[in-house]
């Protein structure tokens, strides 16, 4: 199994801690995202020192504020560092007033734009308040418009959408919020995603599914996800954990 959406360096307990526990579970790669400029540093550093990690270099749309040419500057060069697999994770959230929405854009434009001159598939985040689609819309519209490599919707929030993500190629990541009893339109998405786009994170330290909600979140609590997602496309847990392996392997090449 692997954890394609981890932040280890936000966890409270020491990232070698987390790996070596996500080892014992079988969690065989991890993918460290940074939503900043302190943690892209944090994450291609973490790379550097531990094997299974791998990173992600980005500016959360939460922290967009003030974003700039010196910011897009930083995030390319460190997007060129040979453990960085992906830009982002960047879009839009409008449930949050982390940043002007402007400023959202201005920096989700500029990451999508770098992540296809580095040739690197770009995750994505994006986030409504309840009862509107209009960041899902907006971004769905802009990465018809600008994406010129993968995409990854991390944290799949979008269960009516998933058919269009699915037509165009993007990959669904589902949480540990798929988990979740009240979660049946996500469980219901990600019985539907083709096989091939498949794939399964925690986003520790948050989202930690529903047999430790309420703990913080780890990258060995991939696998109770994974269970949740195997049980509702009818296959067994370890049918589960190799197509996402395999998925994570073509995005990643890892």
């Amino acid at each position: 199994m692997v954890d394609t959406h981890a932040h280890l360096s936000l966890c409270e307990p020491p990232a070698a801690e987390l790996v070596a526990a996500a080892r014992d579970a079988g969690v065989r790669r991890i993918l460290e995202i940074g939503i900043d400029g302190q943690t892209n540093r944090d994450a291609v550093a973490l790379s550097a020192q531990i094997g299974e990690v791998f990173a992600s270099v980005g500016r959360h749309p939460n922290s967009a504020a003030g974003f700039d040419d010196a910011a897009a500057s930083e995030i390319a060069e460190l997007a060129g560092e040979e453990s960085v697999l992906a830009v982002g994770e960047t879009g839009l959230d409008y449930y949050r007033a982390g940043a002007s929405r402007a400023e959202q854009r201005a920096a989700f434009a500029a990451q999508v734009e770098i992540a296809g001159d580095c040739g690197l598939p770009v995750v994505i985040h994006v986030r409504d308040p309840e009862g509107s689609t209009e960041a899902v819309d907006e971004t769905f519209a802009a990465l018809e418009d600008r994406a010129r490599g993968p995409v990854i919707l991390h944290c799949f929030s979008a269960p009516r959408r998933v058919a269009d993500a699915a037509e165009r190629g993007w990959y669904c990541s589902f949480a540990g919020n798929v988990t979740y009893p009240r979660a049946e339109g996500l469980r219901v998405a990600a019985a539907a995603v083709p096989e091939h786009l498949l794939l399964v994170e925690t986003d520790s330290p948050y989202l930690a599914p529903q047999p430790v909600r309420g703990k913080p979140n780890q990258p060995a609590n991939v696998l109770a996800t994974a269970a949740t997602i195997a049980e509702v496309r009818g296959v067994s847990a370890e049918r589960l954990g190799a197509m996402v392996e395999v998925n994570a392997e073509t995005l990643f090449g890892w």
